[in-house]
């Protein structure tokens, strides 16, 4: 984080930010580095599980994830990307020539008219380039902070947000890294003032990991995961 200032509004100097991160304590930075440490012994190759290879199918992707799964997500991208190789392919087309391509992904036909607009933007005003701003990217319909952060952290390395899913927020709340009952924008902020910048796309995808490997929603294992019962996570206890 070279050139960052330190000030009163921005404690931890990161001056390019449009906002205020949260006061945390020496002792909570401690121990999510500790946290961070152990996420990175026991899953030491996490990625990003939906596939790409240009920054704009990982854009496309990340809008079709919604309540989706990557699972789905990715059974269905190949003959996409295949149709529709370039921004352009798509903004020359239509959300009715798109649907079909993603009829087995839920909500397909809203996700076809994002798609379509999407790209038909990043046609018009970027050149057919992705922008590399939350700021821009959150101005293209079906963009939100959490795809922005995972469009820039992936394709480009930036780090200008926490990407916050079901997974981390449940991975948050069940480590005490955030006040129960935070919003989606109190943990990412939060996540962001615990966590060296350089780590927070790396550690979103560790984070989900464990999620999906060890502590989902239900029916968890993590009670007898070694990363859980090291800092005394019982999912099982804690819901029944």
């Amino acid at each position: 984080m070279s050139g960052s200032t330190r000030t009163p509004e921005n404690p931890r100097g990161l001056k390019d930010l449009p906002f205020r991160l949260p006061q945390v304590s020496e002792n909570d930075k401690r121990r999510a580095r500790r946290i961070a440490k152990s996420l990175a012994e026991h899953y030491p190759d996490a990625v990003c599980e939906l596939d790409y290879s240009q920054p704009h199918e990982l854009l496309v992707a990340t809008i079709l994830s919604a309540q989706a799964t990557d699972v789905g997500v990715n059974k269905a991208t190949p003959a996409l990307f295949a149709r529709f190789p370039r921004p352009a392919d798509y903004a020359a087309s239509s959300p009715k020539e798109i649907e079909p391509y993603i009829k087995t992904i839920g909500l397909y036909r809203n996700k076809a008219k994002a798609v379509h607009a999407a790209m038909t933007v990043l046609v018009e005003e970027f050149g057919g380039e992705v922008p590399r701003t939350v700021e821009e990217l959150t101005s293209l319909r079906g963009v939100a902070r959490k795809t922005a952060n995972v469009v820039l952290g992936n394709c480009f390395g930036i780090n200008d947000g926490f990407v916050v899913d079901t997974h981390i927020q449940r991975f948050a709340q069940r480590f005490g890294l955030v006040e129960p009952g935070a919003s989606v924008q109190q943990i990412e902020r939060t996540l962001m003032a615990l966590f060296p910048r350089d780590q927070w796309c790396v550690l979103s995808h560790r984070m989900i990991f464990h999620g999906r490997r060890a502590c989902p929603a239900r029916g968890g294992v993590c009670r007898d995961h070694p990363l859980c019962a090291g800092y005394g996570i019982n999912c099982e206890k804690r819901e029944a």
